[in-house]
């Protein structure tokens, strides 16, 4: 049984300057004591502090879900723009250019699940 603890994970800021650390990625196997992961999706714990944003960017293969844990923000997809909060979810499609922004002073928390899994040669960050 593979169990993971965000208090045992590694965060750092990622490429959208979002607080990240990766729960489970198939490519980690070697860091989940060799457990193979049969999954073609990615799962992240993410963290943007009060009044920040991410750095507007695209996955060109990977459509996205943001669960949103904890804290409200503001979800910027292509043209539109709407205020999300704890409890709900917002699917973000490939292709489209997309940043949260926290709009509260306290952190925004959210899952984020990337399918097929997260690849940073996916990614295009637009500064």
């Amino acid at each position: 049984m593979l169990i993971r603890d965000i208090k045992d994970a590694e965060y750092f800021r990622s490429g959208d300057n979002c607080i990240l650390c990766e729960l489970l990625h198939p490519k980690n196997s070697e860091n989940y004591g060799g457990a193979k992961l049969f999954m073609n999706y990615s799962l992240a714990h993410a963290i943007v502090p009060g009044g920040e944003k991410t750095i507007p960017h695209r996955l060109f293969k990977s459509s996205e879900v943001y669960y949103i844990l904890s804290g409200e923000a503001r979800m910027h997809i292509g043209d539109e723009s709407e205020d999300l909060s704890a409890g709900q979810a917002v699917y973000i499609p490939p292709g489209c250019v997309q940043y949260i922004e926290n709009t509260g002073d306290s952190d925004l928390i959210f899952l984020a699940v990337a399918s097929p899994e997260w690849n940073e040669s996916d990614e295009e960050i637009l500064i």
